[in-house]
């Protein structure tokens, strides 16, 4: 049996590559090496010298050559793949943690941990964690959600939705709502200020000082809010409100408002004043839709930011931080831009319809 490798012919193509990546300077130094190792083996050397020559074992010389017959130039780039380490948790006990996760739960409790899966399942809370990355599975985590039952749900739909991605010309229009019973909560004792490597404190209890009721209108053209507060939430605080935005705007500009299905919005007496003022043009939101409301957005904004961990020790100093924050904002306004078509909404709420009516 002959003991010379096959010998290697390369086109003119192939020995300019391979040249140049011989003495390359800027490649991985691996794959220097491979072009120099094939390069010679053209040459005629044998293996051995090969070897000798660069400094290598002479198993690697015959693996890239015939890594080199097989694929040619691209088989010297990349390391073949590995098989790695076997691993040591069966395809048949990730999917039994897998159907746990989605479809039981333990005794006693309305969904699974790492440890008490871990428990169930003979494995470790790492390797229930590492099951619950993979397949993105989170049990202690839900989110709500309500399906709205109003039977113009489509058409309010379309009207809000068309203000926004197409509003008319020579108009404003206003996403108007009441943020209600914001309290003045002053904490029972002072908190610990944040430092490193520890987060700041605060007492779970509070002491309650009044409440008030925030009254804005976002504005979708330039993201600027008009805000009131006002002690109570009736048709004659509205109405208040409504004669401030009247004055608050260009009076040759109509007013579109999108407001929410309560009592206050359709008073006889808000219907009779919005009658006397016709450039007032109100638009509702289909019940429990209140997500369709942007200025219920910059609400979330307000609560993060301002009054979820604010301490007031009366009203007054409650209206005075919402005050500063809404002329904070107004300084440098942020426009809040709805992008969600009609058709892409609807589908997603078929959709919904269709799972819930799986599990009944």
């Amino acid at each position: 049996m002959s003991r010379h490798a096959p010998p290697i012919v390369l086109s003119a193509d192939e020995v300019t590559t391979l040249e140049t990546w011989a003495r390359s300077r800027t490649l991985p130094a691996r794959v220097v090496e491979r072009a120099q190792i094939v390069r010679l083996a053209a040459d005629g050397v044998p293996n051995q010298e090969i070897a000798h020559q660069l400094g290598v074992s002479r198993p690697t010389v015959q693996l890239w050559r015939d890594r080199f017959r097989a694929l040619r130039v691209a088989g010297l780039e990349k390391d073949a793949p590995r098989p790695g380490r076997l691993p040591r948790i069966s395809e048949a006990k990730i999917r039994a943690v897998i159907e746990a996760t989605l479809h039981t739960t333990p005794p006693a409790a309305t969904h699974w941990s790492t440890r008490t899966m871990a428990a169930a399942q003979g494995v470790s809370e790492a390797t229930v964690r590492r099951i619950w990355h993979q397949h993105r599975l989170q049990p202690h985590r839900t989110k709500t959600f309500k399906l709205s039952r109003d039977k113009q749900f489509v058409e309010k739909l379309c009207d809000v939705v068309g203000l926004y991605l197409n509003p008319p010309d020579k108009a404003l229009v206003l996403c108007v709502d009441e943020k209600s019973q914001i309290q003045a909560l002053d904490r029972t004792q002072p908190g610990l200020p944040l430092k490193r490597g520890r987060c700041g404190t605060m007492t779970h209890d509070a002491k309650r000082h009044g409440t008030t009721t925030l009254f804005a209108a976002l504005s979708l053209l330039d993201g600027r809010v008009i805000g009131d507060c006002m002690p109570r939430h009736r048709h004659q605080e509205f109405i208040r409100f409504l004669k401030q935005i009247n004055a608050a705007t260009p009076a040759a500009l109509d007013l579109h408002l999108i407001v929410d299905n309560y009592g206050t919005h359709k008073h006889p007496r808000v219907k009779a004043w919005l009658r006397r003022h016709p450039r007032f043009h109100l638009h509702f939101t289909p019940t429990s839709s209140s997500w369709l409301n942007l200025v219920e957005r910059w609400f979330r904004d307000l609560t993060t930011d301002r009054l979820r961990r604010g301490s007031f020790g009366s009203v007054t100093d409650l209206i005075a931080a919402i005050r500063a924050y809404l002329d904070n904002h107004n300084q440098n306004p942020q426009v809040f831009v709805w992008s969600a078509p009609v058709d892409r909404i609807l589908t997603k709420i078929a959709k919904c319809k269709e799972a819930l009516d799986a599990l009944h």
